[in-house]
């Protein structure tokens, strides 16, 4: 009995074992010179992260190897879309792990930058436990909204993260940064200053004031200030037009310089769009893979080579002493979003409760509705509404919201201004008919028209401090 307890105790454990071996992730070629494993971790608050570690084909140098984690930009975007930086650093010999961004606490309104430092961070790790990787030598490179994640982790675990690289970080908050892509891709399509203004004005406070914006107020200068030992490395496109390159670049070169950072090196990518890609003005990709149906256009020549060569040079032990190329041109500045205060949300309920105080009245107490008092507090809920769910609208969808463009200005922006004067146009009617002389009329009634009255009378400055009225 003991014999046969021991037969199947081997055939278990052998079993098990090929089992094992099974659903292990393997590496693999795909005849392109790299290898590539399916790797899992786990991120921030335990969550389980799906990737890929990208390696150089053959046989291993005489020493181990760099690493380098990619961080992606906003959105939940999936690790084929920085297929080919990957690919640039593993073909240098740069062992690269590019994963999945997270969807679980990241959505459109909430962002935690923390917890996808704590991601990156794990990614670090895992490189570090790998064989032919020199632990000492593994980095972060961050793209756009990466930008702010991969320094905030690397400045909570210097001792980990040895480098830092990043393409098109912007060196203002969230929200100023949206306001200039917007405003910037506006003035791409057509439209005029007056509904610009009003995007980067009282539309960002707005945003910014209700929290309909996440992480607006993210400042990432205190951060960058940390990174006093961390060599950096960042890059813009030279046609970046979703970030202000060259106020970014001079953000960064004067805090990392305060900060006695000796290996900071900005520089700028020739031909380059946001991403780094091949662009002919920024707002277009040249060549490349297709992601979700657009290009992502081929890497800018020498964008590759400038950042390989750099990490190379810093795992060597020699890291670039700092530097800043001569910085291009912007189509336009960026201006500051105004402070955040009561009456950006305030203003517009009052108004609509003032004007919808009317119709609701009318419905409680079945009294005489006049008809000139009932389109002036329809017109008037209609006209707020409008006027704040067209800029709301870009933020959310971008630019494209705004098409077609007629006269210099967004065809539904044109329908909100009709609106707006349509309210001044039947509150005007009533009061001059009362000015006439009209029969006064009682107190029920007058305590029925002060709402849509005060509403009608605050919407005139409201609607020039919003825009609608330029």
């Amino acid at each position: 009995m003991s014999l046969i307890r021991t037969v199947l105790a081997a055939l278990s454990a052998a079993l098990a074992g090929a089992l094992l071996l099974l659903t292990a992730p393997g590496a693999y070629a795909a005849g392109d010179g790299l290898v590539r494993q399916e790797v899992t971790f786990r991120g921030g608050g335990g969550l389980v992260l799906h990737g890929t570690v990208l390696g150089k084909e053959g046989a291993p140098g005489p020493g181990p190897e760099p690493g380098i984690v990619l961080v992606g930009g906003s959105g939940p975007g999936p690790r084929d879309e920085y297929r080919q930086e990957a690919e640039a650093f593993a073909r240098a010999g740069i062992t690269t792990l590019v994963y999945d961004k997270r969807t679980v606490d990241y959505s459109l309104l909430h962002r935690d930058f923390g917890l996808l430092a704590d991601d990156a961070l794990a990614g670090v790790r895992l490189l570090q436990g790998r064989s032919g990787v020199d632990p000492h030598q593994v980095g972060l490179w961050g793209f756009s909204e990466g930008g702010w994640v991969a320094p905030l982790a690397a400045s909570r675990s210097a001792d980990d993260v040895a480098f830092v690289v990043t393409i098109g970080g912007s060196g203002y908050d969230p929200l100023r940064t949206q306001a200039w892509n917007l405003t910037t891709h506006l003035h791409h399509r057509g439209v005029g200053a007056p509904f610009r203004r009003t995007m980067a004005g009282p539309a960002a406070q707005f945003m910014g004031g209700t929290g309909l914006f996440p992480a607006a107020d993210y400042d990432p200068v205190p951060v960058l200030e940390r990174l006093r030992r961390t060599p950096v490395l960042a890059l813009w496109g030279d046609h970046d037009t979703q970030v202000p390159p060259r106020e970014s670049a001079r953000i960064l070169r004067e805090t990392l310089a305060r900060a006695g950072n000796r290996h900071a090196v900005i520089g700028f990518v020739a031909d380059g769009a946001h991403n780094g890609h091949r662009t002919s003005d920024g707002f277009d990709r040249i060549g490349g893979p297709l992601f979700h149906g657009k290009k992502l256009g081929d890497l800018a020549p020498g964008y590759a080579q400038t950042m390989t060569s750099w990490v190379r040079a810093v795992a060597a032990g020699h890291p670039p002493v700092s530097s800043a190329a001569p910085a291009p041109g912007q189509v336009l500045d960026s201006t500051p979003v105004p402070a955040h205060a009561w009456y950006t949300w305030l203003a517009p309920a009052l108004l609509l409760l003032g004007f919808a105080a009317y119709p609701v009245t009318a419905l409680l107490r079945r009294g005489p509705v006049l008809r000139p008092v009932r389109w002036t507090a329809g017109l008037g809920l209609l006209a707020v509404m409008s006027a704040l769910a067209c800029p709301f609208a870009v933020y959310v969808a971008g630019d494209g919201a705004t098409a077609p463009v007629v006269w210099g200005r967004p065809a539904v922006w044109l329908v909100v201004q009709g609106l707006a004067v349509a309210v001044v146009v039947s509150a005007g009617i009533p009061a001059a008919a009362f000015l006439r002389g009209g029969p006064a009329p009682n107190r029920a009634t007058w305590l029925r028209l002060a709402p849509v009255g005060l509403a009608a009378a605050g919407f005139v400055p409201w609607a020039v401090w919003w825009g609608v009225a330029g």
